[in-house]
């Protein structure tokens, strides 16, 4: 039985760039590039339609902002998820982004091996993000302070898996480095999500930091 391809959405108002992005989805086993925008306000006309799994979003668009889009664009679809892929780093673009409802940040000289992992990690339920980002959300909660204990209910396996998370490793990589299967990862971070009452890894990030 053929897998099913993951469908991607392109909106990047650079022409180039869109259409290498559009050209490595293509190509690439199991994904099916469904669509790519120049404009935010072109992708809300047309998204809500073609329902992608993945839309990856740029955040400085012509006319409304990427993270504005994102915002309209969860109203409209929640199941899609969203990736941010900027040449911005600053913290205050990625929390506006995660707070809008997307579920991972990258940036835009990210390699295409990565790219496509981390498309296959946000499909599967994932928060991808570089290390470079992951460190600087990491940073910026640890100023926050410390709050009560949050995670002594999670077993030492949970916690070294959600240790990995926090320093922004992809799924595949935190298999290889605790010497455990990628399933078994999932299995780990589905459990760690329920028991922190999280939905995403931001949020489990910020709750272990603040432990």
């Amino acid at each position: 039985m053929p897998l099913v391809a993951i469908t991607v959405s392109i909106v990047e108002d650079n022409h180039q760039l869109r259409g290498t992005l559009a050209r490595v989805i293509s190509r690439a086993d199991g994904f099916q590039c469904l669509s790519h925008y120049a404009s935010a306000e072109d992708a809300l006309k047309a998204l809500p339609g073609e329902r992608p799994n993945v839309v990856l979003m740029d955040i400085n668009l012509p006319g409304m902002t990427g993270v504005e889009c994102v915002r309209h664009l969860k109203e409209v679809l929640p199941g899609t998820q969203v990736v941010m892929l900027t040449a911005y780093e600053d913290t205050e673009n990625i929390f506006n982004s995660l707070a809008a409802g997307a579920s991972g940040y990258l940036l835009k000289r990210t390699s295409s091996a990565e790219l496509l992992a981390a498309l296959r990690e946000v499909n599967q339920g994932g928060s991808p993000m570089t290390a470079h980002i992951a460190r600087k959300v990491v940073q910026s909660f640890q100023k926050t302070g410390p709050s009560p204990q949050t995670t002594e209910n999670l077993s030492q396996r949970e916690q070294e898996v959600l240790d990995c998370l926090a320093q922004g490793f992809l799924y595949k990589e935190i298999a290889e480095k605790l010497g455990i299967s990628y399933e078994t990862v999932h299995t780990y971070i589905r459990r760690i999500y329920e028991k922190l009452q999280v939905r995403t890894r931001t949020e489990a990030v910020a709750k272990f930091l603040r432990r």
